[in-house]
């Protein structure tokens, strides 16, 4: 089983599950602060152990049954307004992305409200609750992993080790990015724009997959360079305007030490 090919196969696997992981981790760290904070790592640790194990049981049900899931399941033409084929993968990514952006918006919206972080009128979620999403888009994420694993080997072995071992990359990776996420709190409105992007690509993907149209003009997906560009500016622009903001308090601060008195 374990040829030359088929290790290069792996290390091509676990980099991609690296590299589509970027923002599953991200709203990992951001979800689970909706939990209590003495529960939130191990609600990470447990929400990723859990998604391995499905992402493992979706592999397997894709493998066997994988044009079940590429199947139509229903059609909607209403001719000039709205074409499209809608199939399960189609349906879970378009949900996915649509779930997404609705949480960052929702987020962003409550950030913008100022309100004082002692009287948070919010609740924190229960643990079951947290986990559940965790899970529940860890498995939206992990299509587009897995069918791009089924489209380079049909080893099941090999693919499950890639996705065991990227899963245990996250959790080592998921409490330093929350930490980082905790000791500076202006990078979660960028983490929450990064994953509204992220739901417009979903979004896109999932239209495109579907062969959905509007007033006759096709669905087009995000490409991944788009994406990545996209990104690029966001952290560009958040670096920039951080700068900035700094120069401007240094210079604020340094103005009545530069006054001259009045004679």
């Amino acid at each position: 089983m374990f040829t030359i090919d088929n290790l290069i196969t792996l290390g091509m696997l676990i980099l991609l599950q690296a590299v589509l992981g970027f923002d599953n981790l991200l709203y990992i760290s951001l979800e689970s602060k909706r939990a209590p904070a003495e529960k939130q790592a191990m609600v990470r640790k447990l929400g990723i152990g859990l998604a391995i194990v499905l992402r493992i049981l979706l592999l397997g049900a894709l493998v066997s049954v994988i044009q079940l899931f590429q199947s139509p399941l229903f059609s909607i033409h209403w001719s000039g307004l709205i074409d499209g084929d809608f199939n399960v993968h189609a349906l879970v990514v378009l949900l996915g992305g649509a779930f997404i952006m609705y949480t960052s918006t929702k987020e962003i919206l409550h950030m913008m409200s100022l309100e004082d972080e002692d009287h948070e009128d919010r609740k924190p979620r229960s643990v079951g609750q947290v986990i559940f999403w965790i899970v529940a888009m860890n498995l939206v994420f992990s299509f587009d992993s897995i069918l791009s694993a089924i489209a380079l080997t049909d080893v099941f072995a090999i693919m499950a080790i890639a996705i065991v071992i990227g899963g245990i990359l996250m959790i080592w990776l998921a409490d330093h990015v929350a930490e980082f996420l905790q000791k500076n709190r202006m990078y979660e409105v960028l983490g929450l724009f990064v994953l509204f992007v992220v739901g417009i690509m979903l979004l896109s993907e999932g239209g495109h997959l579907a062969h959905l149209s509007f007033f006759g003009h096709e669905i087009h997906p995000m490409t991944k360079g788009t994406f990545y560009f996209v990104i690029a500016v966001l952290v560009l622009t958040d670096v920039v305007q951080s700068r900035y903001q700094r120069k401007l308090q240094n210079m604020k601060l340094q103005r009545p030490k530069s006054q001259s008195p009045v004679a």
